[in-house]
């Protein structure tokens, strides 16, 4: 199948790659933004469009204060430091999730990534910040029907692509490849509309070990697969 053009990530395992080293958990998270920004390099020298990573669920909010606190700390300096690294090679920013209830200074950051990077063409970095996938098809739902109680569409109008539309992924592919670290097989609420029909990689290392040799092999195994999006070939039983 060749290169992914969409490749999706779920960065898991920070606090037990700290903890398997005797380090506190913001260790973990502070070598998954290293990680992080070595991922974005190999997902342009391998000639990926689109890479979203997994960065905050709406459900992480549930995690101690502290933990939290170090957590948007982490994506402050990872804006502040790297955002005019990722503009100069190219790369559009690009966040999905609901920003309703963010923090206004968290929120005026994530506007900041998007709006310089916005004529960006090299590729596309997609930012799932407080996002959670059933929160967004929800969301997405509420929008819709409020649009259809104001007769400004109709139910005939209601189809999977349309409502793809009402999406925080709105114009966005849908990944061709999902990869998830840490060894669990799940999604975790991630892209559950967007990965109906993508390729799923499950790697046992943590995301502060992903590197490009791991990037590049989960490339081959999606390379090697024949997806046939609920179809099948003539040939095939």
């Amino acid at each position: 199948m060749g290169t992914p053009q969409h490749v999706a990530i779920i960065m898991d395992g920070n606090g037990r790659w700290a903890k398997a080293r005797g380090l506190p958990r913001l260790a973990g998270h502070k070598a998954g933004v290293d990680a992080l920004r070595q991922t974005v390099r190999t997902a342009d020298e391998l000639g990926i469009q689109w890479l979203t990573v997994y960065a905050f669920s709406s459900e992480n909010w549930s995690r101690p204060q502290a933990e939290v606190s170090d957590l948007m700390g982490l994506l402050k300096l990872f804006i502040r430091r790297d955002l005019a690294e990722l503009h100069k090679n190219g790369v559009k920013v690009r966040v999905i999730g609901d920003r309703t209830t963010l923090q206004p200074d968290i929120r005026a950051l994530l506007i900041e990534a998007e709006t310089l990077t916005h004529a960006n063409k090299a590729m596309t970095l997609v930012i799932a910040f407080n996002y959670g996938g059933r929160d967004e098809i929800v969301r997405a739902t509420r929008h819709m029907v409020e649009r259809a109680v104001a007769g400004e569409i109709s139910a005939d109008g209601v189809t999977a692509e349309s409502f793809a539309e009402y999406l925080d992924t709105a114009g966005i592919p849908d990944p061709d490849l999902v990869i998830r670290t840490s060894g669990e097989l799940r999604l975790s609420n991630f892209l559950l509309w967007q990965a109906a029909y993508s390729e799923l990689v499950f790697l046992p290392c943590y995301w502060p070990d992903f590197n490009r040799d791991h990037f590049a092999e989960a490339v081959r195994t999606f390379g090697a697969r024949d997806r046939r999006f609920g179809g099948r070939k003539e040939s095939a039983l």
